[in-house]
């Protein structure tokens, strides 16, 4: 496990001055729906984890914003999250967590602190026409303006971390550009850290995994107005007409991959394996216990499944521990120890 110190010290700093103690300090605003995971027919060749070989099984799925303000603004240019929880024919739990971004800000537990406290949200100082010129001239893109009753920006910070470290540069450049979905259905999460898995022949693998929605990705109009709450309405109302799907793809690493560092991507070209069918069909009524009250952890495997050496998984293992036991949500799967 990851120096604690640094794992309490992360869930601090990543509080927002706009969010809630009482809530995620990250991924603050969410819902969950329910359904169940079929297993792809070759599943079971590539790991032996429960859920990869049984018929069906029950989930618990919590999207939400990756920001920690505590108001909702779904229509603002965020990282969306989708943390699924698998219940195992032997009556206990699996958890993938995973994100719109395919890569991670950094490296090590270390770099993710001092990254997350360059990226500290700052009050919003917009850009007058001239600057933005000027920006142009010196072939550097100006600041966005500000979205309607937005203060603080969450970009300024992290901008210039990247500046001055080119192993965040591509996690930083691609939340920026990474605009907002028109559902929480029509987004590609990716689970970004190594697992090695276990095949049922003993063959051991190192992979990353991915959902990808059956409805396609699909972004909102930039011209649509940013300051609105359309999300968990919208998932609402399309699992009480039909479910929504999504195929969970896992690639498989290659000599020559980096299996600890979640902040580099592998090659486009690795063997991708469909591994089964996620079928959401229903919102629970109490989202507060089946929703907030939720601790969910990336480091609650199974048999089959066991976390790589990479330090950054390590340190959240630890961290969602400590939020979870910060904020009062229900146990985490580590709080035994």
């Amino acid at each position: 496990m990851s120096d604690p110190g640094i794992a309490e010290k992360l869930v601090e700093v990543l509080h927002r001055p706009d969010g809630d103690p009482t809530m995620r300090p990250v991924h603050t605003i969410g819902i969950s729906a329910t359904g169940y995971f079929k297993p792809s027919p070759i599943a079971r060749n590539f790991c032996a984890a429960d859920h990869f070989n049984a018929e069906k099984t029950d989930v618990i799925v919590r999207f939400s914003n990756g920001s920690g303000c505590a108001i909702v603004h779904d229509g603002w240019s965020d990282v969306r999250g989708m943390a699924v929880r698998f219940h195992l024919s032997d009556s206990t739990d699996t958890d993938l967590i995973a994100m719109t971004l395919p890569e991670f800000f950094a490296p090590t537990p270390e770099t993710f602190l001092e990254f997350a406290e360059a990226a500290r949200p700052k009050p919003y100082e917009a850009e007058t026409p001239w600057q933005k010129i000027l920006n142009y001239l010196q072939l550097m893109l100006p600041k966005r303006d500000p979205y309607p009753g937005e203060t603080i920006s969450p970009d300024e910070g992290a901008i210039g971390f990247a500046d001055n470290n080119a192993y965040s540069q591509l996690g930083i450049l691609q939340a920026a550009q990474i605009g907002a979905p028109t559902s929480y259905v029509r987004a590609a999460y990716h689970a970004v850290h190594t697992f090695v898995v276990t095949g049922s022949d003993g063959t051991r693998r190192w992979v990353r995994f991915s959902w990808q929605p059956i409805a396609g990705v699909l972004r909102t109009d930039p011209t649509k107005t940013p300051d609105d709450d359309y999300l968990r309405a919208e998932l609402r109302a399309r699992l009480a007409k039909e479910p929504a799907r999504f195929s969970l793809m896992m690639t498989i690493g290659e000599v020559g991959d980096d299996f600890g560092n979640s902040s580099r991507p592998w090659p486009p070209h690795r063997k991708r394996i469909m591994m089964g069918t996620l079928t959401l069909n229903a919102v629970p009524e109490d989202q507060f216990a089946q929703c907030e009250k939720l601790s969910f952890n990336p480091g609650l495997l199974t048999d089959g499944i066991e976390a790589s050496d990479d330090p950054v998984l390590k340190v959240r293992i630890a961290s969602y521990k400590i939020s979870s036991e910060w904020r009062g949500g229900s146990p985490c799967p580590f709080s035994e120890g």
